[in-house]
């Protein structure tokens, strides 16, 4: 019997995530996971654009809204990788029978890192424009902020000290990057406004023969204009050909 989309995601906090489903082939049983960066959703250009692409192959996917994100249950105060990572695990949980794959942008891209260290049911790995020093990136990027206060100016997206304390407990995730053992794709624009393109290049200096890396020259963070294409045509295939490979 050929593999079915779950009728709910909940949390181990039992808080329900919010999916999309695509459908692939019929009778298809890869599934490709895509998680979102921080103070971001489901639904974004980047997933959205991915997704189409990949059923257009015959290979469905399944894009989630970690807690307390987008319609997800739960508080974003509450949010952190750690927690995100738990996430993934319960929606891996949910998709017995598939075969699933998993790409993550952003801070998404650093959840699936830790995941796939701990989880042989990932059997690719994509990280787009990944977050991979996660000190560095608070410090950086949110270091002015107060307990509360706006993040990236969105007010539905409270800075929390439970986040902040997450990131730096974590480091840096360049050093893991060798205990990864499946096929890894790493794709990271050189004009990338939020993770400079040296996160993604420390992963590669880390990370050995297992990774793959693909450099988008003139391309941001969030992949748009015409870097939405550009990195669709490059994890599409790549995708594609990982998957036909795990037999």
């Amino acid at each position: 019997m050929s593999p079915t989309p779950p009728d709910e995601l909940r949390n181990a906090h039992g808080e329900r995530l919010s999916f999309a489903f695509t459908p692939g082939a019929p009778g298809g049983e890869d599934l490709v996971v895509m998680g979102h960066g921080v103070t971001s959703d489901r639904d974004r250009p980047w997933s959205e654009g991915l997704a189409a692409a990949l059923a257009e192959h015959g290979i469905a996917s399944l894009r989630i809204a970690f807690s307390g994100n987008g319609e997800s249950e739960g508080a974003f105060a509450d949010s952190t990788i750690t927690k995100e990572v738990a996430d993934l695990g319960a929606v891996l949980d949910a998709c017995e029978g598939w075969r699933t794959s998993y790409v993550g942008h952003s801070m998404g891209g650093a959840v699936g890192l830790l995941r796939a260290l701990v989880d042989d049911r990932i059997h690719a790995l994509v990280s787009l424009a990944a977050v991979t020093h996660t000190r560095e990136f608070v410090d950086r990027v949110f270091g002015h902020l107060s307990e509360g206060d706006p993040m990236l100016d969105k007010p539905h997206c409270p800075f929390s000290l439970a986040l902040r304390a997450d990131l730096e407990a974590l480091g840096s995730l360049a050093a893991r990057a060798r205990e990864v053992r499946v096929p890894w794709l790493a794709v990271h624009g050189d004009e990338d406004e939020i993770v400079p393109l040296g996160h993604s290049l420390d992963l590669l200096a880390a990370g050995g023969d297992r990774l793959e890396f693909v450099r988008l020259d003139g391309v941001d963070h969030s992949f748009s204009g015409a870097g939405l294409g550009r990195m669709i045509g490059v994890v599409t295939p790549w995708l594609v050909a990982a998957l036909a490979g795990r037999g």
